[in-house]
């Protein structure tokens, strides 16, 4: 049976992250960018979204890099990962985000090794097999419509309104606030993917004009 849209949108990728309950009823997806200054905004509301959910809400993280603005975004991306092989993922995605004004590589490995992870492994070559990930969430998000980050999807529902605690929990609750009625129509953009270099992963992607998310 094929799936609808909204079943595709929230789909499970392979080596999918996972931040609270796996078995949640709800699953918000969001897209992001370890440079964007709204995705760092958006991280500690997300997390207190799952976390005050009583177990009602899963949030799983996707990367949507925007490398052509964002010269580090891919290099955290591929950090961020080598740190999820070595069990580390997410305190890794929450530091990078506190810490996003420094994500050169020996940034990188120094924050590795603050939180007791090998700072080697997350930095040049030995970060490079991560690039398949990267490369598949940024397809994925490409089919669903994602044009700037953040974007955050409700069980495959886009969420279009301010990344605030009061109109995600709206959102989730089934008040339908803020929420479009379904994923957008794909846009057939070039993928132009590059894998483990700071370059545009896909050089002809738009951005939302909403005043809350990274723009092209």
């Amino acid at each position: 049976m094929t799936a609808t849209p909204e079943e595709s949108a929230v789909r499970r990728l392979p080596g999918e992250h996972v931040l609270g309950n796996p078995g949640a009823p709800v699953t918000v997806v969001e897209y992001g960018d370890y440079e964007c200054p709204y995705c760092a905004a958006a991280a500690p509301v997300l997390r207190r979204l799952v976390e005050e959910s009583d177990g009602g809400i899963r949030l799983v993280f996707r990367h949507f890099p925007l490398a052509e603005r964002h010269p580090y975004a891919l290099t955290a991306a591929l950090a961020a990962e080598a740190a999820g092989a070595q069990g580390g993922f997410w305190p890794m995605h929450d530091l990078l985000f506190v810490r996003q004004e420094r994500l050169d590589d020996a940034a990188l490995r120094a924050y590795a090794e603050e939180l007791g992870l090998d700072g080697d492994r997350v930095v040049g070559q030995a970060a490079q097999p991560f690039g398949d990930k990267i490369e598949a969430d940024f397809a994925a998000g490409l089919a669903a419509g994602v044009a700037g980050t953040p974007t955050v999807l409700v069980d495959g529902r886009r969420f279009s309104g301010r990344m605030e605690l009061g109109a995600l929990r709206r959102a989730v609750s089934g008040g339908n606030g803020g929420l479009e009625p379904g994923p957008r129509r794909q846009r057939r953009w070039p993928l132009g993917l590059r894998r483990a270099q700071r370059e545009a992963l896909a050089e002809d992607a738009e951005q939302d004009d909403t005043g809350d998310r990274c723009h092209h």
